[in-house]
């Protein structure tokens, strides 16, 4: 497995992750012995950024993966580079969704989930979703001083422009910033990947395969109706499912004809776009991370990337990639 730099200084992990967000049943039922298996499994695949977040099943994500640690005796600290994340929470009386970047709830929250994890220390903290009411230059320095405290390593932001990641960036290096990419979701080349290659920073790309869509088994209309994500999601809501899924059968055949599985050249061309890139896909299966972790292996030719972007050129799917609702915290710079 190719290893790349997590951002400036950062050390060299796995190009492909794992995202494990599944773990805690956002896309449907899983238990425990699954997602341990799926561990394991990335273990031997020579996976070994491992990244999840306080809210994945209200912390229920932390302490499967917390657990599968504990088992591992003395080699806990050193199997994984942990990525965690903080920020978004309910408001108490309403119990809508809003987003705290204060430097006493992301301690908070911080302390929560090491407690989970059973470290004393994360390699990663992101501050999942930007508070509009502080200044990213007072979080940034609550950030650099979890650092000096030793609870985390380094940190990063999720879902943020690159003028904000600019001014983040001024005040201390900003290790990495998450957000979704992928050959469905095309914006980040709209700046973000420029920043973060300028700056030294790493850019992790969530839902690399396009939430199924390309992959050898994207979700069924079936599937769809049962996950809530999906429910309200414009991409996956007739009619513009089926005509994500017509488009998307042409790169399921030109990967069948590269001899790979559709979510392997997947991967391949969003590590293909930037050596400071960093995929992490998510599943529940053993067998479909053997797939997604051969894209960390497959290297592509330009022949093979016109081919995959003469299929799928930008602008391709059917709908938005978020409702309003789901809109709601991801900074729009384009």
């Amino acid at each position: 497995m190719e290893k790349r730099s997590l951002g400036p200084g950062g050390p060299l992990v796995s190009a492909v992750g794992l995202g494990a967000m599944s773990f805690g049943g956002f896309y449907g039922p899983t238990d425990e012995a699954k997602s341990h298996a799926v561990l394991a499994a990335a273990l031997d695949l020579g996976i070994d950024h491992i990244d999840i977040a306080n809210v994945y099943g209200t912390g229920l994500c932390e302490e499967v993966v917390g657990r599968f640690l504990a088992k591992q005796g003395g080699r806990k600290d050193t199997l994984f580079r942990i990525a965690t994340k903080a920020a978004i929470t309910r408001d108490a009386e309403t119990g809508a969704r809003k987003f705290d970047n204060s430097k006493a709830h992301l301690e908070h929250e911080l302390d929560a989930s090491l407690r989970r994890l059973g470290l004393d220390c994360v390699e990663l903290f992101y501050v999942h979703r930007r508070d509009p009411e502080i200044p990213i230059e007072e979080v940034t320095e609550t950030l650099a001083g979890f650092i000096r405290a030793g609870k985390i390593r380094r940190f990063g932001y999720s879902e943020i422009a690159p003028s904000s990641l600019r001014r983040a960036n001024a005040v201390h290096p900003v290790a990495a910033v998450q957000s979704e990419y992928s050959l469905s979701v095309r914006s980040p080349e709209l700046g973000l990947l420029q920043t973060t290659a300028a700056l030294d920073c790493a850019l992790v790309a969530f839902s690399p395969v396009g939430r199924a869509l390309l992959t050898d088994h994207p979700h069924t209309p079936a599937q769809v109706a049962e996950i809530g994500f999906f429910q309200g999601n414009p991409r996956f809501i007739e009619p513009n499912h089926a005509a994500n899924l017509a488009i998307t059968d042409g790169f399921r055949a030109l990967a069948k004809d590269r001899g790979t599985s559709a979510a392997a050249l997947a991967i391949a061309w969003i590590l293909h776009q930037g050596k400071n890139i960093h995929a992490i896909p998510g599943t529940r299966s053993v067998a479909h991370l053997r797939e997604l972790a051969a894209g960390g292996e497959l290297v592509l030719t330009p022949e093979d990337v016109d081919r995959i972007e003469e299929v799928l050129p930008i602008g391709w799917a059917h709908g938005e990639r978020y409702s309003p609702g789901q809109w709601v915290g991801p900074e729009k710079y384009c």
